[in-house]
């Protein structure tokens, strides 16, 4: 059972509000990249974001263009989950890909506000009293979430650490 701060943000959230496209070209490494998180939505996200935190939000989370920085700039600030009402499908694929789980979970942001705690027990998630299951995913996208992301999932599987009967589909 692990308890998490939110963040909640609102419907149609792009890749460029979540990681300006500005920077895509300019900046390189984690620290420079994670500084700049959110800053147009929520400034103060980058200042203050914390190993462990959910981002909750509405529906659409991640739309327009397929940078993976709009990924990159939440894991590296320490978001390990986002779950939202919808996803973009490529922004999606890329939290997977990224080893930060994407949740599929609508009605839930109507209960929380930014700062306020979630616990996550197994597969059920829960404010307050109240419970919200998680959907299942499947073996082999667990697999790459539970590693860390495709990169770090592939890695163990060539050094033999992952069942290598567990096939990588185009699932997400």
């Amino acid at each position: 059972m692990t308890t998490h701060r939110v963040w909640v943000y609102g419907d149609n959230v792009n890749t460029d509000v979540i990681f300006p496209g500005k920077y895509t070209y300019t900046l390189q490494k984690p620290e420079e990249i994670r500084a700049h998180a959110l800053e147009d939505l929520d400034p103060t996200f980058a200042a203050h974001a914390q190993p462990g935190d959910v981002i909750v939000a509405g529906a659409n989370w991640g739309c327009g263009s397929s940078r993976e920085q709009g990924v990159t700039s939440l894991k590296w600030s320490g978001v390990s989950m986002i779950i939202a009402e919808s996803f973009s499908g490529l922004y999606f694929r890329n939290c997977i890909n990224q080893g930060v789980h994407p949740v599929v979970l609508p009605g839930l942001a109507a209960h929380l506000k930014t700062g306020d705690t979630i616990t996550v027990e197994g597969d059920t998630i829960y404010v307050g009293a109240e419970a919200f299951p998680i959907p299942t995913l499947s073996p082999s996208v667990r697999a790459i979430l539970d590693a860390g992301g495709l990169v770090p999932m592939l890695q163990m599987r060539f050094k033999g650490a992952v069942d290598p009967n567990l096939v990588i589909k185009g699932e997400g």
